[in-house]
């Protein structure tokens, strides 16, 4: 609304471009994979935030978790998660329980623990500055398996 550049963006060809990833099933069924801008490419290899989020939160220790790619000097982006943790529950075994499940260059090379997400006032997880926190506390990890 009011903003020129970014309707042109968007809307190319006739066509609207809304930055979602989506997958046909044989039956042709649409899957909704993720967002291209929350794409993480690490050392060429795509990695979908939403599949590592998965894994995470059905680690019983976890009641929410976002992935994000973070800035890497060698891979370009690197997998990181922050994740809320329930009431008593620790990242012990967490890193396992991922391991276990993806292949090496969706894991997460970072994981920290938050109080809480900043999500937008519907609780949807705001990815830019679950980021934002993660650069800011480089110095200051609370897990870095």
């Amino acid at each position: 609304f009011n903003d020129p550049e970014g309707t042109a963006r968007v809307l190319r060809d006739g066509w609207l471009h809304t930055g979602d990833i989506g997958r046909f099933d044989p039956d042709g069924f649409l899957y909704m994979l993720d967002r291209r801008d929350d794409l993480v490419i690490s050392g060429g290899e795509n990695v979908y935030p939403a599949e590592v989020e998965s894994v995470i939160m059905a680690h019983p220790a976890v009641e929410f978790a976002a992935v994000v790619g973070l800035p890497d000097e060698h891979w370009g982006q690197v997998v990181a998660a922050a994740v809320v943790l329930r009431p008593g529950q620790s990242l012990d075994g967490l890193d396992a329980h991922i391991r276990e499940r993806l292949a090496g260059y969706k894991l997460p090379r970072r994981i920290v623990a938050l109080a809480e997400l900043p999500a937008t006032a519907n609780g949807k997880v705001q990815r830019h500055l679950v980021r934002k926190l993660m650069l800011e506390m480089a110095n200051d990890p609370i897990a870095t398996p």
